[in-house]
């Protein structure tokens, strides 16, 4: 039963701290960073900082906007007004597509690691389950949401801080009573260099790890259920840098050093586990899996939270079913959560009838999303700074740097990567792959978008102003 009341504020600000952190930390990082090692050695490190310098600027020019107006539809709500509805239209719907597909990969992938521990339940049965459990967890209120996903955001935390501070004590060796006859500073140069296959791998490695970094914006989209949304949205803009410098640099740069780049047991085992594998520590494999599945958990939670909430925003605004934007008594836009949910349900599916077509289609045809998202935040931004200047300067609490030349120059950046994407031809999943089929789906969907505005005939209609409002409130284009 609905009511049609609006989100509530039911996220804890203990709640979007750990968000905040949690959503730079995807499984991505413990299951990709092995094929990155391998193609551009040490010099991985510098594929992970270059996009991490994109994420930290596009999430700078998201935190502009969304300090300003903090809103369940995000980026999509900001492209809406800023570049026209066939613009929040279509990258909302590319966006929800993608979560919904990534429920799917990441179910199957948690569904794997349980079934290896309990044999006696099919894989497809404990996909089932996780699928059910988050489901629930969902539907009941944002705070359940919140309170699972500090839970496993705190566990993947306290998992790669304890393996930095581990691992960096074994590269100097005072860890007592590990092997490291392996490790060592060395390990960066040692082997053929720091770029032993040449300044080229580095956009290689680009291209690998590029995707580890979707879930950074989940934090703009869940300030609009906190208790103070502009405070939510400045803190975890203003910590972007470190999170990602930490997480991602850190614990990358252990690994390179705790094993050569090209020892074999980075690729047959992932690379995490070969580094603590190297330290002789015990059931490094199980330990490892358990904070991948965490890892995994984590993403489906969120995943499903998100894809919700930007089907709520597109329903708010009249481009989605309208039963999308009405919500429980207790906050919760039960039929965003259900209609994604089953979306997600249909995509694992074809993830076990049809693994190598339709699924690798679903895959291959999402893989894009994240720089089509990247590239329309920079675009939104460039024209929500002019109108948050005229109409409410107050607002910008958080400020694009060197605007608007950095934010030229990551369009440029952007661009570069999905350029250099299509030089890649290696493989079913491969750049080129990934970018032609994602840019026929969005061609796709930015025609349905056209269409639609043509039926409607221009008719203005409503648009979200506020989570925590009815986000039926009327704006002028």
């Amino acid at each position: 039963m609905t009511d049609g009341s609006g989100l509530q504020a039911g996220l804890k600000n203990r709640h979007l701290s750990m968000i905040a952190i949690g959503g730079v930390i995807g499984a991505g990082l413990f299951v990709g960073s092995s094929s990155g090692i391998a193609t551009a050695g040490p010099g991985i490190l510098l594929s992970y900082a270059l996009v991490g310098t994109l994420v930290v600027l596009v999430m700078r020019m998201l935190g502009e906007m969304s300090a300003a107006n903090p809103t369940s539809g995000s980026f999509s709500a900001h492209a809406d007004r800023a570049l026209g509805r066939w613009a929040g239209f279509s990258i909302g719907w590319l966006y929800w597509f993608f979560w919904v597909v990534v429920l799917a990969v990441e179910a199957t992938a948690g569904a794997k690691i349980l079934e290896g521990w309990i044999p006696a339940v099919p894989q497809w049965g404990w996909a089932l389950l996780v699928m059910v459990v988050l489901t629930a967890t969902n539907l009941v209120s944002v705070g359940s949401y919140g309170e699972f996903e500090f839970w496993f955001a705190g566990i993947k935390v306290v998992a790669i801080g304890a393996f930095i501070v581990v691992g960096a004590l074994a590269v100097f060796g005072v860890l007592p009573g590990a092997h490291t006859d392996k490790a060592g500073i060395g390990n960066l140069t040692d082997h053929g260099g720091f770029l032993p296959n040449g300044p080229g791998a580095i956009l290689t490695g680009v291209l690998l790890v590029v995707f580890s970094f979707m879930g950074s914006e989940i934090a703009t989209l869940a300030a609009g259920e906190s208790e103070d949304p502009q405070r939510a949205v400045t803190k975890s803009t203003n910590s972007i840098i470190w999170r990602i410098g930490v997480f991602y640099l850190g614990s990358i740069l252990v690994v390179v050093c705790l094993l050569p780049w090209n020892d074999p047991s980075i690729k047959e085992q992932g690379s995490y586990v070969a580094a603590l594998d190297s330290l002789g520590i015990a059931h490094a494999g199980q330990i490892m899996n358990f904070i991948v599945l965490t890892s995994v958990l984590s993403c489906l939670n969120s995943g499903l939270y998100t894809a919700s909430r930007m089907a709520f925003s597109l329903g708010g605004r009249g481009d989605a079913p309208a039963a999308f934007a009405r919500t429980t008594s207790r906050g919760v836009p039960m039929a965003a959560i259900i209609a994604s949910v089953v979306f997600g349900f249909v995509a694992v599916f074809f993830n076990y009838a049809f693994p190598d077509t339709v699924f690798l289609f679903l895959v291959n045809s999402s893989g894009a999303v994240a720089l089509f998202v990247w590239l329309v935040i920079c675009a939104s931004q460039l024209r929500m700074r002019r109108i948050i200047e005229r109409e409410s300067p107050e607002k910008l609490v958080v400020r694009m740097w060197l605007y608007p030349y950095l934010t030229w120059a990551t369009i440029a950046l952007i661009v570069f990567v999905l350029g250099y994407m299509l030089t890649d031809t290696k493989g079913e999943s491969s750049g080129r792959t990934t970018v032609l089929l994602s840019l026929l789906v969005a061609l796709a969907v930015v025609a349905v978008s056209v269409i639609k505005e043509r039926m409607r005939g221009g008719r203005p209609v409503a648009v979200a102003a506020s989570d925590t409002d009815t986000d039926k409130v009327s704006v002028d284009r």
